[in-house]
């Protein structure tokens, strides 16, 4: 039986990394040298002695302090969404972590579903994956976990900040572990923060008004002045194993398994009991799964199996019959600010875009 507080998931590291006590806290020597290589590598682009790529389009980069687990993907969808219905020409840029050789990953699959028709290259090298979107004709890119991927300049840098969890571990008998990699799940000190345009607090409905109005004094003082934004990850619909769409009070009062292969596992549990699901167990495995035959065989044997949409994707092509949790990502307050942020982004700067448009309009 999972613990309602959260996924059980004693096998993930994000598990032991949030207790405190034991050989984890050794992880404090390489996280203090992780540290100062965090610092020395911002001063050189603060200096300028590193040096920031600019493309022929505008970029905005949707990221995060921590390592995953803030909801960027529904951000990044609707954010495309948005851009499109201003008329913009949009494509997603990302790593693409945890893809195989001539394949794309979870995210790309999901960004596919959710925005039908969405240019999104992934490469490792967001300079040169940016340069072949803007080639495509692409006006404005949307660069998907891009806070830390200074080599890329951006237009717009909004930093997602997760209500529940803000510095990546959640409590543990205590307040939360807040370290850098590897003893927590901190990319960068939180003073990064002021490097930020605007931040968008996730989850916001999942965390009390006390933490949060707490968490809103401390990120003013680490980046004053700065636009908070506040989100929710909406669910909308239960998605059958067939496709069709139920209300989201279908399975109210329903004994059911959870299977999941994502950073923040504890929230999709909190969405489904918030819906009056009684969850039996949480198969939460670590984030980009790559979900197996044996694995559905082995969620097969559940009267009724619910499950991420990212990690959907993965699991209905080897024939899993599960149901669908389906999300959306909603502004609660200050959404005229990030309209006013998108309005002001700027055209493109050069011929490259220019050119592939007419191409693509006379070719």
């Amino acid at each position: 039986m999972a613990d309602p507080s959260g996924a059980s998931s004693a096998g993930r590291i994000e598990d032991r990394l949030a207790r405190r006590g034991g050989a984890v806290e050794l992880l404090r020597v390489p996280a203090a040298l992780f540290g100062v290589a965090a610092r020395a590598r911002g001063a050189l682009y603060d200096l300028g002695l590193l040096r920031s790529a600019r493309l022929d389009s505008a970029v905005v980069s949707v990221g995060n302090l921590t390592a995953g687990g803030t909801g960027k993907t529904p951000m990044v969808a609707w954010l495309a969404r948005e851009l499109e219905r201003r008329g913009r020409r949009v494509g997603v840029l990302s790593r693409g972590f945890g893809a195989k050789v001539g394949a794309q990953n979870d995210e790309a699959a999901l960004l596919g579903e959710l925005v039908p028709g969405l240019a999104h290259v992934q490469d490792p090298d967001r300079v040169r994956g940016g340069q072949k979107l803007v080639d495509a004709g692409v006006d404005v890119i949307v660069l998907d976990d891009g806070f830390q991927h200074r080599r890329l300049a951006r237009d717009l840098d909004l930093v997602l900040v997760d209500a529940t969890r803000p510095w990546g571990l959640e409590a543990k008998n205590g307040a939360p572990v807040r370290a850098l990699l590897p003893r927590g799940l901190l990319r960068e000190p939180p003073h990064a923060l002021a490097r930020a345009d605007a931040l968008v607090l996730t989850r916001v409905d999942q965390a009390s008004s006390e933490s949060l109005a707490e968490l809103k004094r401390e990120l003013e003082r680490w980046a004053p002045g700065r636009a908070q934004l506040e989100s929710v990850h909406r669910p909308r619909a239960w998605v059958g194993p067939d496709g069709e769409r139920a209300a989201l009070d279908a399975l109210a009062g329903r004994c059911a398994v959870l299977a999941s292969g994502i950073a923040h596992p504890a929230a999709f549990e909190r969405a489904v009991r918030s819906l009056g699901v009684v969850v039996e167990r949480h198969d939460a495995r670590p984030d980009h799964h790559a979900w197996t035959a044996a694995d559905v065989a082995e969620l097969a044997r559940e009267r009724l199996v619910l499950t991420t949409a990212k990690d959907a994707v993965k699991l209905r092509p080897l024939g899993a019959r599960v149901w669908v949790l389906a999300i959306e990502f909603e502004f609660v307050s200050g959404a005229s600010v990030l309209a006013a942020l998108l309005d002001a982004l700027p055209s493109a700067r050069g011929e490259t875009v220019r050119r592939a448009l007419h191409e693509g309009l006379h070719g």
